[in-house]
């Protein structure tokens, strides 16, 4: 049994999906629904049991014998989180529980961090996840420096020689899109928030810049296509000799201008864009640009391609947006 937490969530129920056709029965969902829609993302799927994230590790204990792997995406993921103590209950804690817990149950675990722990980037986007270079990070938010706090004590553990899982990996993820992620309000892409006002008939809104080095839209990121997150999570799955810290992105910015012109492209519409000014609280915690040094990835053996901003829009708005049903 592969347990998922963040299951119903977006990339959650992305990688469940995928995760089905491998170990079809026999994944464990754990998430909390409340009432709104994301109980949809899964809706298609056969799951082995749903649980509630406080009741995660008596579950884990109970079924020990059968659990395969813990891959850990739960989070509180928005960046303008402000409750400090509600990141740390929510992001830190749990994530050092499961992974002390999969270091002596003896179970690989995979866990999500993020980009967003790399700041400004002035200290580059280098995946050292020793304790030094981790060190010289400065995330701009709480949420950033939640999952900067996790990294940095797992990567002293490791360092120290603690009891580790079998397979351990921490997995800086990028700006991923993709369908699923309908019920995550203002935390949703700028992928669907463009879609969305394309499809009323409205300009793309994006932000002017504030960076004498930018132009209005010219804001860099490495856009990640959802599919490609899953099935690198599938492959170390499958190699349990990989452990470590790796970014997980393309290796390649492109602008928000570029990502508009990809949605409109997918559309078949004219392209429509319009700016407006970031909020005056955000510039100071504003990240202009993010690109993925993938080379750690690769030199442990990840050698599939990565899909373009382009296809990838593509695939996103036929497939999903534009089709009779949105959910994977």
């Amino acid at each position: 049994m592969i347990v998922v937490t963040g299951a119903a969530g977006f990339i959650g129920s992305n990688l469940v999906a995928a995760l089905e056709e491998d170990h079809p029965g026999r994944i464990a969902a754990c998430d909390s629904f409340g009432s709104d829609e994301r109980w949809q993302n899964l809706a298609k799927r056969e799951l082995a049991a749903i649980v509630s994230p406080e009741a995660l590790l008596p579950f884990l204990e109970r079924n020990a014998d059968g659990v395969a792997a813990v891959v850990h995406l739960g989070a509180i993921s928005a960046t303008t989180e402000r409750d400090v103590d509600l990141l740390v209950a929510q992001n830190v804690r749990p994530t050092l529980d499961l992974w002390h817990w999969c270091a002596r149950a003896g179970k690989p675990f995979i866990y999500a961090s993020s980009a967003a722990t790399y700041g400004d980037g002035a200290a580059g986007f280098d995946d050292d996840g020793s304790p030094r270079g981790l060190a010289r990070l400065r995330p701009l938010n709480a949420y950033a420096w939640s999952k900067h706090v996790v990294d940095r004590r797992i990567a002293r553990l490791v360092e120290e020689g603690a009891p580790a899982p079998p397979q351990w990996v921490g997995l800086k993820l990028f700006n991923v899109f993709g369908p699923n992620e309908y019920h995550k309000g203002t935390m949703r892409s700028v992928a669907l928030q463009v879609f969305e006002r394309a499809a009323a008939g409205e300009p793309a809104r994006l932000f002017r810049s504030h960076h004498a080095g930018y132009d209005d839209g010219g804001q860099l990121r490495d856009f990640l296509w959802v599919e490609d997150c899953v099935a690198v999570i599938r492959w170390l799955l499958r190699h349990r000799s990989v452990s470590g810290l790796f970014n997980l992105g393309t290796g390649r910015a492109r602008s928000f201008a570029d990502l508009a012109h990809a949605v409109f492209a997918a559309m078949a519409a004219p392209v429509r864009i319009e700016y407006v000014d970031m909020p005056a609280d955000l510039r100071p915690r504003y990240q202009y640009f993010t690109e993925a040094k993938m080379d750690r990835l690769r030199a442990a053996g990840y050698t599939s391609p990565f899909t373009s901003l382009e296809d990838g829009m593509a695939e996103y708005v036929r497939r999903y947006l534009t089709s009779g049903d949105r959910f994977r």
